[in-house]
């Protein structure tokens, strides 16, 4: 099949409210608490579910701006058409898409070099190894079809769920009079300057482990009833993520110290074994699953991304090319696999996770302001479509500045 017939080829339209949530939990506790508690703790100590609150906060704005957004422009590429449809400008267009390819590709390096750690506590080899065997299992499944994708990280999805509920039934079952700090912990004292600085310092890594809403919208044009779902999708994403993430910080900080923190590589399964009393054996498995789905997930979605981009004609016109056996992207998932290897191999974990999380504030900045350009330019909502106040992306906008300046400043 020529090039050209290859090109009439569509992505299919086969994932539901359910199938879109659960890629969305995927990919947010997968690229999070399972890779990133451990690093948020001793950056915040008890004071990380502040940070992670923080974190919620911001992207509350956010995803509110996304979900406006999703149903004002529904293409694939999301942040790039957004933009490109509210101003018009070529080059920024091609910046914010490129941007949101390099963060897909540091955080997908980011927690498969956080899932070799889970690995390496069961099988013996070099991290390298380890690293360059998930991306490339992980790469296949994402370029099997979207629907078997899905449905594979849909039930990896519900296991990891699972493994932070058994963890937060344990920590809180074990000392049921601990609740009791939980609202200190997520207040600290504007005065305690100390605190103040751990938790905006920990809060460029918390605030990693929030990105993955923003990933269901580049699933819009597989998604069945887009404008009625999409918005639920990220609302529900983003909801059930907080309470989570702010819950097992919680538990953590309470259990376990900051130094045996910095020492470990699988911070989860030593939670759990120091909770349960329990071998770290299933917990270790659950990681593992949790953080191989947040890389399949990520690959999906960056796939898309660079897919959307080529449709646009920002991107060379191959790179958009659609697989006619699998109807998926398939030059485009090589691509980006083969960069996801090289900073998986050769990065540090915190260095992606921390560079992750700056590049996705600068973007959410954009997309807040272009929701803001479609409301004072008046452009109308397409009919059924959800709709936001102005205040949001204007807050979304202001959040996302304040936090880049305030975790700057904190680390400098």
């Amino acid at each position: 099949m020529d090039n050209a017939s290859e090109q009439t080829v569509h992505l299919k339209r086969s994932i539901g409210l359910t199938g879109l949530v659960l890629y969305g939990l995927g990919v947010t506790i997968g690229a999070g608490i399972y890779v990133l508690v451990g690093e948020t703790i001793v950056r915040a100590g008890s004071y990380a579910p502040a940070a992670f609150l923080i974190s919620a906060i911001v992207m509350g704005f956010t995803a509110a701006s996304f979900a406006e957004l999703s149903g004002r422009v529904p293409r694939a590429a999301g942040e790039a058409v957004y933009v490109e449809h509210a101003f018009g400008i070529g080059w920024l267009t091609v910046v914010v898409g490129l941007a949101v390819l390099a963060e897909a590709m540091i955080a997908a390096a980011a927690i498969a070099v956080g899932s070799a750690g889970y690995v390496a506590e069961l099988i013996a080899l070099p991290r390298e190894l380890l690293v360059i065997c998930i991306v490339l299992l992980m790469a296949m499944i994402a370029a099997w079809g979207i629907r078997e994708s899905v449905t594979i990280a849909g039930a990896m999805t519900l296991v990891e769920v699972l493994g932070l509920l058994v963890i937060i039934y344990f920590g809180l079952a074990n000392d049921p009079g601990s609740l009791r700090a939980l609202p200190h912990a997520l207040l600290p004292a504007p005065t305690d300057l100390h605190a103040m600085s751990g938790v905006l310092a920990a809060s460029m890594i918390a605030f990693f482990a929030f990105i993955g809403f923003d990933d269901v919208v580049n699933l819009v044009e597989e998604a069945k009833n887009p404008a009625k779902i999409m918005p639920w999708a990220i609302g529900i994403t983003l909801l059930t993520v907080t309470f989570l993430y702010i819950l097992v910080s919680f538990v953590a900080a309470q259990n376990i110290t900051v130094e045996e923190f910095g020492a470990t590589s699988a911070p989860v399964s030593l939670l759990f074994e120091r909770l349960t009393g329990l071998p770290p054996l299933a917990i270790t498995l659950v990681a593992i699953i949790a953080t191989m789905n947040g890389v399949v997930i990520i690959l999906i979605m960056a796939a898309r991304v660079a897919y959307g981009m080529a449709q646009e004609g920002r991107l060379p016109a191959w790179i958009g090319v659609v697989s006619p056996l699998t109807q998926t992207p398939l030059r485009a998932t090589v691509i980006v696999t083969a960069i996801v290897l090289v900073l998986a191999i050769f990065t540090h974990l915190d260095t992606l996770a921390e560079t992750s999380s700056e590049v996705i504030l600068a973007i959410f900045l954009t997309i807040n302001l272009a929701l803001v350009w479609f409301k004072l330019k008046k452009v109308p909502t397409p009919p059924g479509a959800f709709k936001v106040s102005i205040v949001f992306p204007i807050l979304g906008a202001v959040l996302c500045l304040a936090l880049l300046i305030g975790a700057s400043l904190a680390g400098s």
